[in-house]
């Protein structure tokens, strides 16, 4: 298991994912209209739009209220992690197909944070983490 990214949730993704491409000196990869990620050397900032969020439970997450993070952790197999943690953790969301690649599951740590566990499933999605 390794740290994979931090997720962001903007209003305006357009406008977050620019801000973050000025301070990294990084362009941004689109692997869907609604979800960016900004790759550098120590990790992933991916910024998810607004529209994303009702991929996910409703009500575990809300733009601009500081429920915007989400912290993922890259796995080589989703389905056995997941049936590994669910009796120990909070589970937000069981495994779920994500519109750009990879299938998810989402917990909370003990301060409420959102914590995700996601492996790429399409060709596509393996490509991008295979180069990481």
């Amino acid at each position: 298991m390794k740290l994979a990214s931090i997720r962001l949730i903007a209003q305006d993704i357009r406008a977050v994912v620019a801000f973050y491409e000025k301070v990294t000196l990084r362009t941004a990869e689109w692997p869907a209209p609604v979800f960016a990620e900004i790759v550098t050397p120590a990790g992933t900032l991916a910024i998810g739009s607004a529209e994303t969020v009702r991929l996910f439970k409703e009500g575990t997450l809300r733009p601009g209220a500081n429920q915007t993070a989400v912290i993922e952790f890259q796995v080589d197999d989703l389905q056995a992690e997941y049936d590994r943690l669910k009796d120990q953790v909070d589970v937000v969301l069981e495994p779920k197909m994500m519109s750009w690649g990879n299938i998810t599951a989402q917990f909370r740590d003990p301060e409420g944070n959102l914590v995700a566990l996601y492996t790429p499933v399409t060709e596509e999605a393996k490509r991008r983490f295979a180069s990481r």
